[in-house]
């Protein structure tokens, strides 16, 4: 039979699983007689932890919310997911990242020392950014991996998934490559994503890589001296490259144009562009985009008269983009005629 402390602990865990529990099966879960957890509820409720007996045919008890907080308990999985919650909170656009900060700090010091170090390895860099779709699930067992390596800076091993879709031939799954050999730098959250800024040995390059596409290899390699990243730090450098840039966190595509629309009603749109009163029913914007096409687009959304500042390419991008829209008009208003 386990000692005592042990059981309450197994209790209280069972307590805290669910909403109630019959008395008979916490007993037959804990291997005890129903006496033992009425003498074990009695205890935790002397501790603080407000049991309350639930009335029925077979009785019960259930785990009710207190006025005080009781002593904490989280098991590895548990803690692995508050740490990663709370670090990941500044990105949730409600104002508390600090606020989380402070709770995370404040759960860690009631921790065991072994908790106290897992959590202290999960080095996690929240990335603002809308997601465009559902989020990828990853094991946390491999985002664990990857935080401990991260923490140790020590060369990771691991095999890299294709992307679905991607096949060698038809009908055909993609071979398998060796394993990489990176020194992981960073562990990024973007967008219900979960990404791993690292330097691949064998391509002499930063590159990022998918969680979810990441399985480690054990055992880990030598501990390597960090490099300095482009873009200054992991979220200019995410944002940098999922902009189509070089990853210093800037559009690769930047341009200023005068609209026909008051500064008050353009500047809701604008994203990260800056946006200036120009006078009367006009105002000056500027964007970025990943390309010069794609930033004519973004301009024209506004559906307002545009006068193009500079610089020449983006000029240009707009005649193309007139010429494509012309086109189009053409072939839909034959279609039309045909039909």
């Amino acid at each position: 039979m386990p000692t005592t402390s042990a059981r309450l602990l197994a209790l209280l865990s069972l307590l805290q699983a669910r909403r109630d529990w019959p008395g008979a099966l916490l007993a037959r879960r804990l291997e005890v007689s129903p006496r033992t957890v009425r003498r074990d509820v009695e205890r935790l409720r002397e501790l603080g932890y407000p049991v309350l007996a639930v009335k029925g045919p077979d009785g019960g008890y259930r785990l009710d919310a207190g006025t005080r907080l009781p002593p904490l308990l989280f098991d590895d999985e548990q803690a692995v997911a508050l740490a990663v919650a709370l670090r990941t909170a500044a990105t949730s656009g409600a104002g508390i990242g600090e606020a989380a900060a402070r709770a995370l700090t404040t759960v860690r010091q009631v921790m065991p020392a072994r908790l106290r170090r897992r959590i202290d390895t999960l080095g996690i860099t929240a990335v603002g950014a809308p997601a465009a779709g559902p989020g990828s699930p990853v094991d946390p067992a491999v985002l664990t991996a990857l935080a401990a390596a991260v923490h140790a800076r020590e060369v990771l091993r691991f095999d890299h998934a294709a992307p679905p879709g991607a096949v060698a031939g038809a009908g055909s799954a993609p071979t398998p490559g060796p394993p990489r050999r990176v020194e992981p730098h960073h562990l990024v959250a973007r967008a219900g994503r979960w990404y791993l800024v690292a330097w691949d040995l064998d391509r002499t390059d930063w590159r990022i890589f998918r969680a979810d596409r990441v399985t480690p290899r054990a055992p880990a390699g030598p501990r390597f001296t960090p490099r300095e990243l482009p873009g200054g730090s992991a979220a200019a450098f995410v944002t940098g490259r999922f902009r189509g840039g070089d990853g210093t966190g800037d559009w690769p595509c930047r341009g200023e144009v005068v609209l026909g629309l008051p500064a008050a009603e353009a500047a809701p749109y604008t994203g990260d562009g800056i946006v200036e009163d120009a006078g009367p029913h006009r105002c000056r914007l500027v964007l970025g985009s990943w390309s010069w096409t794609g930033l004519a687009t973004a301009f024209a959304r506004f559906d307002a008269d545009i006068e193009v500042i500079g610089p020449p390419e983006l000029a240009a991008a707009f005649a193309r983009l007139a010429q494509r829209c012309a086109d189009a008009a053409r072939t839909g208003d034959g279609r039309a005629r045909r039909g």
